[in-house]
């Protein structure tokens, strides 16, 4: 129980990566809260506080995180993806996934900062793509990259009392994972290829993410600030020869 006595805010907590942290959150002892665009999930148990709250919004953020009272624990997963080049993408996909990905974790983080007690860490959920581009992902690509530096800037603006932290999934078994198969000529091609540059031999799952998410919300985590944990399975850590071919 490494959380326990410890509260827990976890944005984009319906599904997926964001769901993986909340289940894994409960069962290391915290209190979690959770919160998503849409209502409550019905499978959500009934312990995990759940708000209907859109994290581009800073008056709905400062109003919900007012109420909430702070947390020790804050994870901004929330986000959205748009497949396309900077030429194809339009100021309303800019407002979307800028508005989400970027001011939605910079909302949260100005937010619960504040009122954040010593010892108290802060989990940002960047990408791979934040560091090295995905094709036709212009706008999530650049996103994730404001995520990594808005998480050294904290790390290095408020500590020693907050610690900041990004964790750079690869490519998890979630749907963003198959729009972006989606949108090679050969999607079955595309993606046993990008099977075969995993040095683990399969792509991630949520709960990959949450295991990492756990220790760095953590005590054990206390030296751990600034800094970007990539789990990608190994794919990364690849030239980019196809390892299948050898």
């Amino acid at each position: 129980m490494r959380l326990a006595g410890k509260r827990a805010f976890v944005t984009g907590g319906r599904q997926g990566i964001g769901r993986g942290i909340v289940d894994a959150f409960m069962a290391e002892g915290a209190t979690v809260t959770a919160c998503g665009r849409g209502a409550r999930p019905q499978d959500l148990p009934e312990c995990v506080i759940w708000h209907c709250l859109d994290v581009s919004d800073p008056q709905a953020v400062a109003e919900i995180v007012g109420a909430t009272g702070g947390t020790e624990i804050l994870v901004n997963n929330a986000g959205v993806q748009v497949e396309k080049s900077v030429t194809d993408s339009t100021d309303e996909d800019w407002d979307m996934v800028m508005g989400v990905n970027a001011r939605g974790v910079f909302n949260l983080c100005r937010a619960f900062i504040p009122i954040m007690s010593a010892g108290s860490s802060i989990i940002n959920i960047g990408s791979i793509s934040g560091n090295v581009a995905d094709p036709s992902m212009a706008l999530y690509n650049a996103s994730k990259a404001f995520v990594h530096g808005l998480t050294r800037s904290i790390a290095v603006d408020h500590g020693p009392d907050v610690r900041c932290n990004a964790i750079c999934p690869g490519w998890i078994e979630t749907g963003m994972l198959d729009a972006g198969f989606d949108l090679a000529t050969d999607p079955a091609k595309a993606k046993s290829d990008a099977l075969a540059r995993h040095a683990v031999n399969r792509f991630g799952k949520p709960a990959d993410i949450a295991a990492m998410a756990v220790w760095l919300a953590s005590d054990e985590a206390a030296f751990a600030t600034g800094q970007l944990f990539t789990i990608d399975g190994g794919m990364t850590a690849a030239s980019p020869l196809n390892p299948g071919l050898f």
